[in-house]
């Protein structure tokens, strides 16, 4: 299986939509055999590509921070499993996946008020 997790240098980045990478991590039998990272830079804020980039990696679990609720449904539209609400170094992140650890925690980000300069 393939997990993917948006990226802020070495943690997970809060704002999904905002992403301008993510790693793509492949799980086999418990361990963790390839890393790598792509670029979504030209996708921030398109929520049907995020979800097709991940789905052409062959991605079937993403694990971020804050998601807005317009990305969260293109990738539940796309039968990609989610785990929300997740901070903190993308390794120890990754290990506490492994060791059944981790729960989403059923968080929506809201952008009312918000302004996002592009």
């Amino acid at each position: 299986m393939k997990i993917a997790m948006p990226k802020n240098g070495e943690i997970i980045n809060q704002h999904f939509g905002k992403s301008e990478s993510f790693l793509i991590a492949e799980i086999k039998d418990g361990n963790i055999i390839n890393k790598k990272e792509i670029s979504s830079l030209e996708l921030q804020h398109n929520h049907g590509g995020l979800s097709k980039l991940l789905l052409d990696e062959g991605v079937s679990l993403v694990i971020t921070g804050g998601i807005g609720a317009g990305a969260y449904n293109a990738l539940k539209e796309n039968n990609l499993e989610v785990i929300r609400g997740v901070s903190g170094k993308i390794d120890e992140i990754l290990g506490a996946y492994l060791k059944d650890d981790l729960e989403d925690k059923n968080v929506v980000c809201n952008h009312n008020g918000e302004h996002h300069n592009h």
